[in-house]
This record gives structure tokens, C-alpha cells and sequence, in this order.
């Protein structure tokens, strides 16, 4: 069975492996032993509230508990640039008018902005090749909505996902080849690990102030603005199912879009339910529902059957075990998919 739990200290070597198969694009998942070691210490850290809510950076494993393996990883991180910028492109309008020669015009302009500044980021989405069968990537990606859904508190009002943005067959970006290489001489690869491992000083140093008109970059770079890449077009559907949208911020490199919304406004906040777990067999008519335990500090979830809203949730003894829970102890559910009426 597969189950999701908060990251451990025994994590950090298969979590490197795994990143190796992440690719280019995801600044926030490199195989940098430093660099991930660092950040699964602050997430241990984080689940046993050692360290300031506006620190945390909670991480979260799907484990193959057949075999011990890691089968993906998602995070939540609580803050946002609040101790190294966080950079964004932000979409605006310009307008040029001549009344004397009747002409009028709307430019889109780019603007180096860190206005999402604070934000609770949802990040570090990757599921391994072999289990992208099912529902896992789906429960992956939604099992963050849920944990937030049970402690509102630990998070800002506004959270926000980068989405990878859109490369070509060879992996480049057209977007930075476009704009980018202009400023930073080096290859999108090469920044895209300098930021991944915190050295961002670089952008404020080489890259413009001033708007930048979309007009002037070749037209393939215009063409990826707000744009996913393709392995990431499924994740984006999702986040916005569940309750988040894009608002004309993308990433400075690749041009990705950026999601945005609000905690309260979740499908997961909206429709979850806090009920009693119970050994047994669901009766009546059952849906595929995530079920998590309300422990902070060793949250786990499981994908079960349960009946619609019940306020109590039938779990076997296999599922409970794998909750760290007993018969009687609160846990949370929410419907993995979402209903016709919601949207």
C-alpha cells in the first residue's frame, strides 16, 4: 500500500535519487546533497514546531510501504521570500496614444515584481515514472490541500504555485533564450541551479528595472508566456480544481505560470470533514476519499473508500496502522475528486 507522511532524517538519500530524475525547471528539487539535506532538517523541524511558523517548510513522502520505497514528494512552504528575494514577472499594461494621428495602442509590458512576497508556496511536486498509474499523482498533489485544510493557522492568507514553464524538445526555454541569456550570459541550467541553491543576488544585479514590452522579444518567447511544460499541464488542472488561478505573474526565467489563491476559498477547506475513524468496512454508497490523522507532528494519509460526508469513516486495520491511529481517534477526509456541483 502507499501512504503519505511527513518527511524524515532517513529520507534525505533515496529524496537525492529521486530529485536526479526531476530534470531542469524545478529550482526547488536539485540533487544537491547541501542543499536538500538542509531543507529536510528545516522540514523535520517544521512538523515538530521547533522552528517559527513563517521558517517551515513542510515535506511530504509517498512510500511504497511493500517495499520501502519513495514514490514522490510534495512540500508546503509556510513563507515566501521573507529571507531572500522572491522574484516574479508581472503583466501589465502600457498605453500609447497620438490623438493627432489617431493611433492607439495597448502594450503588454513585463515588470520585475516581488509582490507575492509572504505567500504560502505549494512546491516540490514530483511522483517517480513508475507509479504515474491511478490516482497517485492526483492524491500526491491534492494531499497538501488537506493538511492545510487541518491547520489553517500555520499558513498566510494567499498561497501560490510556479508552474514549470514551457521548454522545447531540446530542453531549452524559449522564453530565457529570448530574454534571459541577454542579461545572464550563461545557460538557463546554470541559473536555474544558482537559484535553486539561494544565490538570487544575481537578479536584482543583471536584470532590468524598468517594463520590458513583451512586443520585443522573438515571437517564440511571446508564445510561452504563462505557459506550462508539458509534463506539467495535468498538475496545473488540478490546483485549479481545487480552487487556484492564474493572475498574470509568471517565473523570470521560463515564463511558467504562477497560480494564486486564497486558504479560505480551498475546495479542501470548503468540503473536508473532521471525523472519527472506526475499524470496518464502509456501508452505503462509497467514494475514493483521502483520509489523514490530525497530528502535526507525524501526519499521514491514506486513499481509501468512504462514504460521502459520514462523520464516521470505516478504515481497516491495515489502513489505521498505516495512520498511526485507533479506533476512535479524529482523522480528516476529503473526496479526491471533485463534485460536478463544485466546479
Amino acid at each position: 500500500m502507499l501512504v503519505i507522511r511527513a518527511i524524515t532524517l532517513n529520507d534525505i538519500d533515496p529524496l537525492i535519487e529521486m530529485a536526479r530524475q526531476v530534470g531542469s525547471g524545478m529550482t526547488t528539487l536539485k540533487p544537491d546533497r547541501a542543499m536538500l539535506g538542509e531543507r529536510v532538517e528545516t522540514a523535520v523541524a517544521s512538523f515538530a514546531q521547533t522552528i517559527p511558523p513563517e521558517e517551515r517548510d513542510y515535506m511530504f513522502v509517498m512510500e511504497d510501504t511493500s517495499n520501502g520505497r519513495l514514490a514522490g514528494v510534495c512540500a508546503i512552504k509556510a513563507a515566501v521570500g521573507l529571507t531572500e528575494p522572491f522574484y516574479n514577472y508581472r503583466i501589465g499594461t502600457l498605453v500609447h496614444s497620438s490623438r493627432e494621428l489617431g493611433v492607439f495602442t495597448r502594450m503588454d509590458t513585463l515588470y520585475l515584481s516581488n509582490d507575492l512576497t509572504g505567500s504560502t508556496e505549494l512546491c516540490s511536486l514530483f511522483l517517480m515514472p513508475e507509479y504515474r498509474t491511478g490516482y497517485n499523482g492526483k492524491w500526491l498533489s491534492k494531499s497538501r490541500f488537506l493538511f492545510m485544510a487541518q491547520f489553517q493557522h500555520l499558513f498566510t492568507e494567499k498561497i501560490i504555485a510556479e508552474m514549470r514553464g514551457y521548454q522545447a524538445e531540446d530542453g531549452t526555454s524559449p522564453f530565457y533564450e529570448g530574454l534571459g541569456r541577454h542579461f545572464f550570459k550563461m545557460d538557463f541550467n546554470h541559473v536555474d541551479g544558482l537559484t535553486a541553491l539561494g544565490k538570487k543576488s544575481f537578479i536584482a544585479e543583471l536584470m532590468p528595472r524598468q517594463p520590458l514590452y513583451v512586443a520585443y522579444l522573438p515571437e517564440d518567447a511571446q508564445a510561452v508566456i504563462g505557459q506550462v511544460h508539458r509534463s506539467t499541464l495535468p498538475a496545473r488542472k488540478l490546483l485549479e480544481q481545487e480552487g487556484m488561478h492564474y493572475e498574470g505573474y509568471v517565473d523570470i526565467f521560463d515564463a511558467g505560470p504562477v497560480l494564486q489563491g486564497r486558504v479560505a476559498e480551498l475546495r479542501a477547506v470548503r468540503d473536508s470533514v473532521l471525523a472519527t475513524a472506526e475499524e470496518g468496512q464502509p456501508e452505503g454508497e462509497c467514494e475514493v476519499t483521502l483520509v489523514s490523522n490530525t497530528k502535526l507532528d507525524d501526519f499521514r494519509m491514506v486513499l481509501t473508500q468512504a462514504c460521502d460526508g459520514g462523520r464516521k469513516v470505516a478504515l481497516s486495520v491495515r489502513e489505521l496502522q498505516l495512520l498511526h491511529c485507533q479506533p476512535g481517534d479524529p482523522i480528516r477526509s476529503l473526496a479526491l475528486n471533485v463534485r460536478k456541483n463544485n466546479g
